[in-house]
Order: structure tokens, then C-alpha cells, then sequence
């Protein structure tokens, strides 16, 4: 196991979990949501972001913790391990909820409320984004 990845609706315990195997394994660790997100809230291009992921797929170990859809082929082609969290969509809006007003690793701002627009992506996952998953494994 020495490329990894690890997906699931948020809240599930996608980051927590791969800061633990990162600790464990000693693999390095990469946040696609710290990549994707700029502290003040903007967001990289995708060209970029698809650079960078580029970049971390050619190195010999890692982690990559997130969805981000559109690029599981590519990552799945890159992998020798999947973590996939499917939990039940009301433990993964707790779970989101408990971290409010938290600093993460994971992410480049505090979240101080739910936002409405990723409560709804949370809420829409299983239908939205598992099935994409699913057809990958």
C-alpha cells in the first residue's frame, strides 16, 4: 500500500481517517480540498488543479484524501489502494456539523456555519456521486 486513496461523502471521516493512516504508514498525505481552495474562499483553475494532481501522481507514495469526481479515473488508474467511507447521509451531516467552528488540516478556512449550497451536496451524494464511484471499484 503505497498509493492511496480515500473518498466518501464529506462529514463521513474521510480526513480524519487518513491522517491517522498517514501517521501509521508514514506515506505522505494531500488534501485535494486544500489544492482546490484558496483561503480566501476562491478557488484554483482546473488546468492548475489538474496539474498539481499530476504532479502528486507521479510520486512514488501518497495519500490523496477527496472526491473531486471528475478526476477518480485518473486517480483510480494511479492507485493500489481505495478507502471508500459510505456511511449513512444523516452520520455524514453530523459528522460535518461537528467540526463547525473547528480549524482543519484539511480545508484553508473555519467553517462557522453549514452552508446551505454543501449541505444540499452532502444530502445529494449518495444519488449524485456513489454511483460514479461504485462503477469505478
Amino acid at each position: 500500500m503505497k498509493r492511496v486513496i480515500v473518498l466518501g461523502c464529506p462529514g463521513a471521516g474521510k480526513s480524519t481517517f487518513s491522517r491517522r493512516l498517514a501517521a501509521k504508514t508514514s506515506l505522505p498525505l494531500y488534501y485535494l480540498d486544500m489544492i482546490w481552495h484558496r483561503p480566501d474562499r476562491s478557488v484554483i483553475g482546473a488546468d492548475e488543479f489538474d496539474r498539481i494532481l499530476k504532479e502528486l501522481l507521479a510520486k512514488d507514495e501518497w495519500i490523496i484524501d477527496g472526491n473531486y469526481a471528475r478526476t477518480l479515473p485518473v486517480r483510480f488508474a494511479h492507485c493500489d489502494t481505495v478507502f471508500y467511507f459510505d456511511l449513512p447521509t444523516e452520520l455524514c451531516v453530523e459528522g460535518a456539523k461537528s467540526r463547525l467552528g473547528k480549524k482543519r488540516d484539511d480545508m484553508p478556512w473555519t467553517e462557522d456555519e453549514l452552508d446551505p449550497e454543501f449541505l444540499r451536496w452532502i444530502l445529494d451524494f449518495h444519488r449524485d456521486v456513489a454511483p460514479g464511484i461504485d462503477r469505478l471499484r
